[in-house]
């Protein structure tokens, strides 16, 4: 049976995924047992500033297959803009979690990339501990910089000879995005952005306790564990992203969502 479309829907010049948790995991694996290509992130505000910040950014973004409502006031603005009604977010290491579940009850592999080794050396172990039958087809950890095609083609091949059915990426935004939009033409399998999933269910850090989750103060939380490096995006993207959605709401027109034809940019 052919799915049907997801519809997605302009958030500030990006085509956000109308999808809840257990939509977007049947997506991926319908995908994975076909075999077939599919992007997919789970987006917070951090990739919808960026794309305001960035066009060519954007246009990444709005040619991935999934675009899901990872950040809870992305939900939000999805429902107060356009009323689709989305109950529940999809939550990158939820996703990851469920997609895992399912993974290992099929038999289908998954391949782990970004990050560093002793992460995916953990976020394996507690991966096998949580999921009995799960296989991992492989782990690559991220240079931490942008590579060449050769070597992105490389990267493909290996993915694709370990036999993953799956493959998730850590890479973080922008780049997980960037590196799903440049590989999904090269990796016969859903690819998917978990953003900090990785470091979550690796043990590096801690989920945000559940009331803070659904009442969108999440930030807060991590604001707690990385002040450092998330106090300025925090402050800086935060507010600009509330005002922007209001002026969409009461009129001024966004960017169009029309995916562009725009050249891989290769990051590992």
């Amino acid at each position: 049976m052919i799915p049907r479309p997801i519809s997605r829907f302009n958030v500030l010049g990006v085509g956000v995924s109308a999808m809840d948790l257990d939509t977007a995991t049947g997506r991926i694996l319908l995908a994975a047992r076909g075999g077939s290509p599919l992007g997919v992130s789970a987006i917070a505000v951090h990739a919808i500033m960026e794309a305001q910040r960035d066009p060519s950014y954007r246009a990444r973004l709005n040619s991935l297959d999934i675009a899901a409502a990872d950040g809870q006031p992305v939900r939000w603005a999805l429902n107060g803009l356009h009323h689709v009604n989305l109950s529940r977010r999809v939550y990158g290491p939820f996703l990851m979690r469920n997609v895992c579940a399912a993974a290992a009850f099929e038999g289908l592999p998954i391949f782990l990339f970004g990050t560093t080794g002793p992460i995916l050396e953990r976020l394996s172990e507690r991966l096998l501990a949580s999921h009995s039958g799960l296989l991992i087809a492989g782990v690559q950890s991220s240079r931490f910089r942008r590579i060449t095609e050769a070597e992105a083609r490389d990267d493909a091949r290996a993915i694709a000879a370990s036999g993953a059915r799956i493959v998730f990426c850590g890479l973080g935004c922008p780049r997980q995005e960037t590196w799903v939009h440049a590989m999904r033409p090269l990796i016969p399998a859903p690819l998917v952005g978990v953003g900090a999933a990785f470091a979550l269910w690796a043990g590096e850090r801690t989920m945000a306790p559940a009331w803070m989750q659904d009442r969108g103060l999440e930030w807060l939380h991590r604001l707690g564990q990385e002040p450092r490096r998330l106090a300025g995006r925090y402050l800086w993207q935060a507010p600009p992203f509330l005002a922007r959605v209001a002026l969409q709401r009461f009129g001024r027109e966004p960017p169009g969502i029309a995916p562009e034809p725009i050249a891989p940019d290769y990051w590992g």
